[in-house]
């Protein structure tokens, strides 16, 4: 596996922790984790990248693992994690990125192709739909609304935190290896998840993304229309989102692609590392 480097840049007014690998002149691609994750869930990908000949990086987003965590809900609102990312991309050195995003790295990866294209060469986005696709989905299938339910619960500050600790984290141990192919989460992985989590005030910042942004995500907000290169990825047995968004977020897209993975669930970027690096090269480089 390619050596990983570890790095700290200051973006938007806080300092990011990045994993990085492959050439300081590769083509760059930056990814962009979900909800409760960390960089550490693109290790292979960055791996895989860099022994292609690509600079590829990984940030613990704003609030996670080992990156700030500011105080504040509403240091979590969409403008101020679009703002990071577009800070990391322009400390990169890379005029333009591929930007991969999964989950809630996803929502921001929407956002910042639709407002600063001029940054985003390609984008590719693993099981995140595009809000106003949520929004028209919701309207006419309520039943997303059920599946999303546990986002109610993560509004209740200080409580949610509270029960996790008292039940020793088993609420997302055990839902991510459940929704998940068997054996994609290894005992060794669900423990750096555990400590990355129990970094101090790391829960509480990784539960204010949904805090400060419910009203903004259902609204809607910025441009629509997403012009850059598009591929989204779809594991189809996501037990949180419905796969139609799959398909209901590529008619927001100008050129956009879509790879529905049968046998995916919504951790199809762990269960099936490689053969998601390679679909996402051969879109880089024009073969599909």
């Amino acid at each position: 596996m390619a050596a990983l480097e570890h790095n700290y840049i200051q973006t938007n007014g806080i300092d990011l922790h990045v994993a990085a690998a492959g050439p300081e002149d590769g083509t760059g691609v930056l990814f962009l984790h979900g909800f409760p994750e960390f960089w550490y869930s693109w290790q292979k990908h960055l791996s895989y990248f860099a022994d292609n000949g690509y600079r590829a990086m990984a940030p613990d987003q704003r609030g996670y693992n080992l990156s700030d965590k500011p105080k504040r809900v509403k240091d979590y609102k969409l403008d101020e994690l679009v703002s990071d990312i577009v800070g990391l991309i322009t400390a990169s050195g890379k005029e333009t990125v591929t930007l991969v995003g999964h989950d809630w790295g996803g929502i921001v990866a929407w956002h910042v192709a639709r407002q600063h294209p001029e940054l985003i060469d390609k984008l590719v986005i693993l099981n995140a739909p595009h809000e106003r696709a949520m929004i028209k989905h919701i309207r006419h299938k309520p039943s997303q609304l059920l599946k999303s339910s546990y986002i109610l619960f993560f509004q209740f500050r200080g409580i949610v935190e509270w029960t996790l600790r008292l039940l020793d984290w088993k609420p997302f141990t055990k839902t991510m290896e459940k929704s998940s192919q068997k054996g994609t989460f290894k005992e060794a992985d669900l423990d750096q998840y555990v400590s990355a989590w129990l970094k101090p005030r790391a829960m509480s910042s990784m539960l204010n993304w949904y805090r400060a942004n419910g009203k903004t995500f259902m609204n809607g907000q910025g441009p629509i229309r997403v012009t850059v290169p598009t591929l989204v990825i779809w594991g189809m047995k996501d037990q949180f989102l419905d796969s139609d968004l799959a398909h209901e977020s590529l008619a927001y897209c100008d050129n956009g692609k879509g790879l529905l993975l049968g046998e995916g669930t919504h951790w199809v970027h762990i269960e099936e590392t490689e053969h998601v690096s390679q679909r996402i090269i051969d879109f880089i480089e024009g073969k599909q």
